[in-house]
């Protein structure tokens, strides 16, 4: 399955390879990319997402060969979000040589079984809005966004948003796809010893999505390999705080592994 596919930079130069997470599609990190100078970076929409297909499957083994599909086998580092964090960190085990270096941010490595359940059943709810105005407006309750300039909000959905013959403005994702991913999210990831690579874990200050209950088994499996970084606002740390997260990506990437 091939995905659609954003890039930004110059084929030859080093590859960073972009997830974003459930909701989300790849033009999500197009602020970031601007920011990445001297790099080729690719963002696929994900299955279900966007501009791809969105028939199934949808497990976890499909996305990640779906993406490997699109972007190819070369060397890449890996920046992902939420379940793009997850399917990033999935690839990484999978062939931790081709991968210099890893960025999680707010990673939905593994959610607990009720977080995981009352988020998919919140997700099989068919959301539509009688504007684009009302969409961004609720979207900042939806994502519990703190400190998103409406400016960005509006750059990143507007191309992911179309209308029905109802007049209702709506996502373009599956929401069977979306409520599938929290189901596998909730499944369990490789050990973190089988991804000993260089990694930075941005995590947002006010985030609704758990970590602490992986964090010190990340830290003990990587010791000085792994990088935490907290950045102010919640989950949608590139939303929430743009200009911190893309300054801790482009100064742990322009540094030797």
């Amino acid at each position: 399955m091939r995905l659609a596919l954003h890039e930004w930079g110059s084929r030859g130069e080093p590859r960073v390879v972009c997830l974003h997470g459930v909701r989300n599609h790849g033009r999500h990190f197009a602020r970031l990319a601007e920011r990445l100078t001297g790099y080729h970076v690719l963002a696929p929409d994900l299955i279900g997402h966007g501009s791809s297909p969105w028939e199934p499957p949808w497990d976890i083994g499909s996305h990640c060969d779906a993406i490997l599909e699109t972007v190819g086998h070369g060397k890449a580092s890996l920046v992902g979000h939420s379940f793009g964090g997850r399917l990033a960190f999935e690839l990484a085990a999978r062939a931790p040589e081709l991968v210099p270096k890893l960025v999680l941010l707010d990673p939905a490595i593994l959610l607990p079984p009720h977080v995981a359940l009352a988020a998919a059943e919140n997700a099989r709810q068919e959301k539509t809005y009688v504007s684009f105005d009302e969409l961004i407006d609720r979207r900042y309750d939806e994502s519990q966004l703190h400190s998103t300039e409406r400016d960005l909000l509006v750059e990143d959905l507007a191309p992911h948003v179309e209308v029905g013959d109802d007049g209702l403005y709506r996502y373009r994702y599956s929401l069977a796809a979306v409520t599938a991913a929290y189901g596998e999210m909730a499944s369990q990831p490789p050990p973190f010893e089988e991804v000993r690579v260089p990694t930075l874990l941005v995590l947002g200050e006010r985030s609704y999505l758990p970590y602490d209950h992986l964090l010190d088994a990340h830290r003990g499996a990587l010791g000085g390999l792994l990088e935490v970084v907290v950045v102010p606002g919640g989950h949608s740390v590139l939303w929430d705080a743009p200009a911190e997260t893309g300054a801790a990506i482009a100064r742990f990437l322009s540094q030797p592994s």
